[in-house]
């Protein structure tokens, strides 16, 4: 594997450690906010706030208007899924765990990424799904179910 790339799995590897982090994080502040979506608010506007600092400390020139008007309409659902995923989680993984919550995410994101890969969605290449990706969907598939068991 090349250097960029192991970097790039590395940096992959730390986000998904903060995914379960994050949950937990968003489900304690729920508790003192009383309803979820305040929760999932407060989430989306740190972060946003985080954002905006980082963009005026890179000094990073305005969008222009003209060329975002040329986006197409789904590709602004970005921010709907992501509200999705914080709610969900905060809401899902203090009541199935962290091991089960993230592994049954994982499995639903590998799904919908093999069929992606596969066709090309969106701005990925082809990568037909093979015997090699269906016996990995599989290893993964049983490692969810192995945390999902109970003795």
């Amino acid at each position: 594997m090349p250097l960029e790339m192991l970097f790039f799995v590395l940096i992959a590897l730390l986000v998904g450690a903060g995914y379960p982090v994050q949950a937990g994080i968003n489900a304690t502040i729920a508790q003192f906010h009383g309803h979820p979506l305040f929760a999932a608010l407060t989430n989306t506007a740190v972060a946003s706030l985080v954002l905006l600092v980082v963009i005026l400390l890179f000094r990073l020139p305005l969008p222009q208007v003209a060329k975002l008007a040329t986006a197409p309409l789904w590709a602004w659902s970005g921010g709907i899924l992501g509200a999705f995923f914080v709610l969900s989680s905060l809401v899902l993984a203090p009541k199935l765990g962290a091991a089960v919550f993230v592994s049954t995410t994982i499995v639903g994101t590998m799904a919908a990424s093999l069929v992606i890969d596969h066709y090309g969605f969106l701005v990925y290449k082809v990568q037909p799904i093979s015997p090699i990706r269906i016996a990995g969907a599989i290893l993964v598939i049983g490692g969810m179910l192995l945390f999902q068991w109970k003795k």
